[in-house]
């Protein structure tokens, strides 16, 4: 959490896809290349589909939430992915109970 703001500075990626060698380097290539960092993640393969989450840290990040979303979906899409991008707060509210 930012401590002036109280808003969260982390967010979760998901991406989904048909398996293929380099969906990880892809993802965390990209991220490096904006300063973000991966807290934890977790993926499987799931009879051919590959699965992965990912929660970051956004802190350092040279690039808006909004944006990497934006492109990381793109690109994504491009190679038969579908990935997507949330800010942790909207994450929370979405999935509350």
């Amino acid at each position: 959490m930012d401590g002036q703001t109280g808003k969260s500075q982390r967010a979760i990626i998901s991406v989904f896809g048909r398996d293929r060698i380099g969906i990880i380097a892809w993802v965390s290539g990209r991220l490096q290349e904006y300063s973000i960092n991966i807290l934890d993640i977790n993926q499987t393969i799931l009879q051919g589909f590959f699965t992965m989450i990912m929660i970051v840290d956004l802190s350092p990040a040279s690039i808006e939430v909004a944006e990497l979303a934006k492109v990381l979906e793109q690109e994504g899409q491009e190679s038969g992915l579908q990935v997507n991008v949330q800010h942790e707060d909207i994450f929370n509210f979405m999935h509350r109970i």
